[in-house]
């Protein structure tokens, strides 16, 4: 992804998706193959896209019947997509089959260092470091404070990977423990883990190095 392209390939054909009304990109959701989830934070707007990248729908939140100003979106199952707002700190689904948003839970009562989705859970890790997690019914669940960090990936309720002072660490929730990552880049602009490999991207490459998680 560059700042206003999606680009997607395989072995015999590319694809790209571009939308020079709308700017640059603020985030790409992918969870779904089927469906991508692009998010246009500075005008508050969400294109859904197929696996060829053709445009589907675009909902703009402030024209919706409950208007939202957007800081994160993420996919959610049965054709939702979660929100979080920080004025008011409130997360919400969005139905984008029947235009209805739904306001679930209680609004946070602290300030939020970090956002991620997947199909059944919004997480979050506030100031203090507590990490939550909220279903779609609005139950809210403490899991763990966790070290400082200067980036980190939620992998799932049990590990999470961070990078603090050019180190990767894995935390272990179950025995509370962290290890750090050997003989893997200390120099990059982010990393992503999934399925036992840890992908290091630096200016010029992409690293990717085997890891299996305890």
């Amino acid at each position: 992804m560059d700042n206003n392209l999606l680009l997607k390939q395989d072995d015999t054909n590319k694809w790209e998706y571009k939308n020079i009304e709308l700017g640059s990109i603020s985030s790409v959701d992918f969870i779904n193959p089927m469906t991508v989830l692009v998010f246009y934070q500075n005008f508050n707007t969400v294109i859904l896209l197929d696996n060829q990248l053709n445009e589907t729908r675009k909902i703009n939140l402030s024209e919706i019947d409950s208007p939202q100003v957007a800081n994160k979106v993420g996919l959610a199952a049965q054709n939702k997509f979660w929100v979080y707002t920080e004025t008011p700190t409130q997360i919400s689904l969005f139905d984008y089959t029947k235009s209805i948003n739904l306001s679930i839970g209680l609004p946070l009562m602290e300030s939020v260092l970090y956002t991620q989705t997947d199909f059944n859970y919004f997480y979050w890790i506030d100031e203090n470091y507590n990490w939550y997690k909220m279903d779609f019914f609005g139950k809210t669940q403490l899991i763990a404070n966790i070290p400082l960090f200067d980036t980190i990936q939620i992998v799932d309720e049990n590990h999470i990977i961070y990078q603090k002072n050019k180190s990767i660490y894995c935390l272990d929730n179950k025995t509370k423990t962290g290890v750090e990552l050997k003989n893997v880049e200390k120099s990059f602009d982010s990393f992503y883990y999934k399925d036992q490999i840890l992908s290091i991207f630096t200016d010029q490459q992409i690293k990717k190095y085997k890891i299996k998680l305890p």
